[in-house]
């Protein structure tokens, strides 16, 4: 809504002449899909510090303030803004993505609660999981992908009593589809017959800062905390040096190198059917009034089919991510044969069937991408970084779809035709390894070096630390070593006693 607001030329002039703002646009872009290039090398750290629940809470906040800042546009807040979502973009999915795998293992715990494994809080038997993430993954993707239609409400029920129809938007385009070049050349300046007023613009964005403030608060008070409060801790406590460099680490994997070409797709496909398809195949077509059904399509045929994922349960794991990019290799190469007229309404049962049938792909990629890597990586320990480079890798993809705005249709198609082909080789030969049981590379997680600090008797000896009423009660063999080599156990022992019971005696006199 914002885009389409400002694109028309009227618009901008009356609202922003005065404050030079006419190329706002131009730059927020800029803040959302430049900075999460940067974002491998502080999320993890991000996730650690504030925990995975918090995590997402305050990125959540994020979006909200981004919404706030409509109700006074300036440069000062609009690009500040939009440089903090850039920034909140993968650790907000970094983080949903730990969270939903953390929450499918913890209900198999809650499940299997009598199995010994989990009641020593062992490692589960590998494979234990797969069906809860299964599961877990297709319920998220299906509320995910449903969010695509709920984006379109502000134009449903706002937008479109001040939009021209397509003889007017369309009036100088010459061609669509495949034979086109950029972001819809020839498309008219102006798109509103009318200027919405102020009122009716506050009324939509508090709307829409309710939603966000919702979103907050059920994250807050319904989410549970991902990991139990010492695992908090465990986490934390390798070392801030080390939590930076694992994500470098874990790309030595070669099943992570083998995936990295899905991820990059991942990035490709969504956002070239909101923008590239949408808009050079079905508004140069049917007309911008119509630019909200065909995104509306995509995002019901996406979320119904998100809920074929769970054939995993009964198939092969590869089977519904190579079908959804079989899918999506069919649709690319109609795309690139397919040039429709402009102004022809009758390209519309066409372009709606092209946007669900992609919806169908990208729903079985995205939930059989991320129930994949839940698979691969069962330790909790891992999970953050394994994430963190999973979205790295589409934001990365989403800036390149940013940088190639210019690029002839046909040009746009062969390289995401390209990349598909390639991901689906370079996953098959993973498997085929995987089968082979060749062994991959993981970094060792350092283990947690926790300091004691506050009280002096816990330095020298922590009376608390396990397995020390052991060691005295039932330490037979350790002490008559000790005394073999001259009584020095029961030595420290002793002094240990004096120490803290001077040390608590000190403390009553001061009290």
């Amino acid at each position: 809504m914002q885009l389409i607001l400002h694109y028309d030329e009227t618009y901008r002039e009356v609202k922003y002449s005065n404050l030079e703002l006419q190329d706002i646009d131009n730059k927020m872009l800029m803040g959302i899909n430049v900075t999460p290039i940067a974002a491998l090398l502080y999320t993890p750290v991000l996730m650690r510090f504030f925990g995975i629940k918090w995590m997402i809470f305050l990125a959540v906040g994020i979006y909200a303030l981004f919404v706030s800042t409509n109700y006074w546009e300036r440069y000062y807040t609009l690009v500040p803004s939009a440089v903090a979502i850039g920034a909140a973009i993968v650790p907000l999915w970094a983080s949903l993505s730990n969270y939903i795998t953390r929450m499918a293992q913890k209900y198999y715990e809650y499940v299997n609660y009598k199995e010994e494994h989990v009641q020593e809080q062992k490692r589960a038997p590998h494979g234990a999981y797969n069906s809860y993430l299964i599961a877990f993954q297709t319920v998220f993707y299906a509320f995910f992908n449903f969010s695509f239609v709920c984006a379109q409400m502000p134009t449903f029920f706002f937008l479109k009593w001040y939009l021209y129809d397509l003889n007017h938007t369309l009036f100088h385009v010459q061609h669509c589809g495949t034979s086109s070049q950029g972001i819809l050349p020839g498309f008219n300046s102006t798109v509103l017959q009318r200027l919405p007023r102020s009122s009716e613009l506050i009324m939509v964005e508090s709307v829409l800062m309710g939603v966000a403030f919702l979103a907050m608060l059920l994250v807050l008070f319904l989410c549970g905390a991902a990991y139990r409060p010492t695992e908090e801790i465990d986490l934390r406590s390798i070392g801030w040096g080390n939590i930076f460099q694992l994500p470098f680490k874990h790309m030595r994997d070669y099943r992570l190198r083998h995936l990295i070409l899905f991820f990059i797709y991942s990035g490709f496909e969504v956002l070239f059917l909101c923008t590239g398809f949408a808009l050079n195949y079905g508004v140069c077509s049917i007309g911008l009034e119509h630019m909200a059904y065909i995104i509306t399509a995509y995002g019901l045929s996406s979320a119904v089919c998100s809920s074929l994922a769970l054939f995993m349960l009964c198939v092969p794991r590869q089977v519904p991510l190579l079908t959804g990019a079989s899918i999506h290799a069919i649709l690319l190469i109609a795309l690139f044969f397919w040039d429709p007229h402009p102004k022809s309404l009758g390209e519309a049962p066409m372009l709606y069937l092209v946007a669900a049938v992609w919806g169908l792909g990208s729903a079985l990629n995205k939930t059989g991408l991320s129930t994949l890597l839940g698979m691969l990586y069962e330790d909790k320990k891992r999970q953050d970084f394994i994430f963190t480079i999973y979205h790295w890798w589409q934001a990365l993809a989403i800036f390149i779809v940013y940088l190639w705005s210019g690029l002839p249709m046909k040009a746009k198609l062969s390289i995401m035709l390209i990349t598909l082909v390639a991901a689906v080789f370079s996953y098959t030969w993973m498997e085929h390894k995987i089968s082979q049981a060749i062994p991959h590379r993981i970094p060792k997680i350092p283990k947690p070096h926790q300091k004691v600090r506050g009280y002096r008797y816990l330095e020298d000896e922590n009376s608390d630390e396990t397995g020390s009423e052991g060691e005295e009660e039932g330490g037979h063999s350790d002490s008559s070593e000790g005394e073999a080599e001259g009584e020095e156990p029961k030595d420290q022992r002793a002094r240990a006693r004096r120490r803290n019971r001077c040390s608590y005696e000190a403390g009553n006199n001061v009290g």
